[in-house]
């Protein structure tokens, strides 16, 4: 891979020069000269008028192995399933009809009472690992015995939570099987040309969605957050096969021991979990307006939330945060009060089930989701909605 220029080719018009996101180019003797670190993005080339700018990559290689199959990791914690599980497995079996194969689950953990859940839930197939060494998730040991597993099965996709476990997981389990992985996904989706997985996340500071596709290796793996996707409405007439295994430790030892966990108990607000969420942004001006929308929030019953402005104001703490850097949540009512909708803030709330925007710019990003706008001062209408809640 690199760069290349035609001198006979080029004509020293210094089109490229501005164009270049990085400055490394620059006319030398009436020639455009490319300084080291190119990232081969493109835009000199697209802009030279001459063709006088090449750029060769490297040919993609044909993967090593289709593989068959869609995954979904169900994590848990205490015995108990996590949501973003049943999420996955929701959308898991979209991309498993489209491709026309199966959809399996894998569970590892210590007194799992819910594998037939996971069949409701749309798995075909459940591979549950029951034992007392992996009731508080060693990192070492799961990517160990999911490795295994991926290596005996071969499955095409693996999807997993991008959970603190997610994270922590995946990356040693993509690095061991010499695959690829993306992160932090938002959208996954089937490419009818290929049936290649095309895994959609915000890159650029969640300036630009990017997609990203893995053809060259197998399995195709991404991480998704919680609340991205909705789950399924469970079928308990499904019919599924629930395959125990059996872990052998002493083929595999962790190099670390957990002590303790301890549960955050200053977190009180549960965002994720809340049904109505009231959001403010820059609009509210101060710490001191939040006051308006929290009063909201109590009348209906919710949870009181916010940009990411608001928080770098230090106006809110973090735990509030609604975004792509701060919680992803999916409640069914989703009121967001001076909020101009970036696509950052978009990204974690976009899935609600009713999205209510406030905003005195009819202009505003936040409209184009909203399931209803009002155009108008929040510090008018705010307290119009609270005082008829009230009543």
């Amino acid at each position: 891979m690199g760069i290349s220029v035609d001198l006979d080719k080029c004509i020293g018009c210094g089109s490229c020069v501005p164009v270049c996101p990085y400055a490394l180019i620059e006319l030398v003797d009436d020639k455009i000269h490319i300084k080291e670190g190119c990232t081969l993005c493109g835009a000199c080339r697209d802009a030279c008028a001459s063709e006088a700018i090449n750029i060769e990559t490297a040919p993609v290689a044909a993967p090593v192995s289709a593989g068959r199959g869609v995954w979904v990791f169900a994590e848990q914690r205490d015995s108990k399933l996590k949501g973003v599980g049943y999420e996955l497995l929701a959308k898991g079996r979209e991309l498993a009809n489209t491709l026309q194969t199966e959809l399996t689950a894998v569970c590892f953990g210590s007194g799992i009472t819910e594998a037939d859940n996971l069949i409701a839930a749309g798995a075909d197939k459940v591979y549950l690992l029951d034992s007392s060494e992996f009731a508080s998730n060693p990192e070492e040991l799961c990517a160990s015995q999911l490795v295994n597993l991926i290596r005996q099965h071969q499955p095409e996709i693996v999807l997993t939570g991008a959970t603190a476990l997610g994270r922590a997981l995946i990356p040693r389990v993509a690095a061991q099987l010499k695959t690829g992985l993306t992160a932090d996904c938002t959208g996954l989706e089937i490419d009818p040309a290929n049936k290649l997985l095309l895994q959609t996340r915000p890159a650029w500071g969640g300036n630009i969605m990017a997609t990203i596709i893995c053809p060259a290796q197998r399995p195709q793996m991404a991480t998704v957050r919680p609340r991205v996707f909705k789950r399924n409405t469970p079928d308990k007439t499904r019919k599924g096969q629930i395959i125990k295994l059996d872990f052998n430790h002493e083929k595999v030892t962790a190099k670390t021991k957990l002590l303790d966990f301890v549960a955050d108990l200053a977190q009180t607000v549960k965002l994720e979990d809340a049904d109505v969420i009231v959001a403010g942004g820059r609009g509210l001006g101060k710490t001191e307006n939040f006051a308006l929308i929290k009063e909201l929030a109590e009348a209906l019953g919710g949870a009181l939330g916010s940009s990411r402005p608001p928080v770098d104001e230090g106006w809110l703490p973090y735990a509030h945060q609604v975004g792509q850097t701060g919680k992803t949540v999916c409640p069914k009512l989703y009121i967001a009060c001076g909020i101009s909708g970036a696509v950052q803030h978009l990204a974690g709330m976009q899935t609600a089930e009713c999205i209510i925007a406030i905003n005195d710019d009819p202009r505003a990003p936040i409209f184009e989701v909203a399931t209803y706008g009002i155009v108008g001062d929040l510090f008018k209408v705010v307290p119009l909605m609270v005082q008829k809640l009230k009543r």
